[in-house]
């Protein structure tokens, strides 16, 4: 079991204020958490490939297509402010 001690150590780390109620809640719990643990690394897995996910994980995204290319002119017509062929944006200090 985790000790409250340790709980409120790690909640002053977290800055989390804390109530004696939740620190010896908290303290069971993740004294049981641990338990549960344990518990799973007495599981033999000999022979078992781990797993990066859960579930297959495939590259959704669609490959680049160009379908229309504009022209500089083009995409020059809808700035606001241009100079010597430039978008012109204000100044950042």
């Amino acid at each position: 079991m985790i000790s409250t001690k340790d709980v409120e150590h790690v909640a002053k780390l977290a800055r989390l204020e804390l109530t004696e109620e939740e620190t010896e809640k908290y303290s069971k719990q993740l004294g049981e958490i641990l338990k549960y643990v344990e518990q799973m690394n007495e599981v033999d897995t000999t022979g078992i490939e781990p797993m990066p996910h859960a579930l297959p994980v495939y590259n959704v995204m669609r490959e680049d297509e160009v379908k229309y290319e504009q022209t500089k002119e083009e995409l020059m017509a809808n700035a606001p402010y241009e100079e010597n062929g430039f978008f012109r944006v204000p100044k950042i200090n």
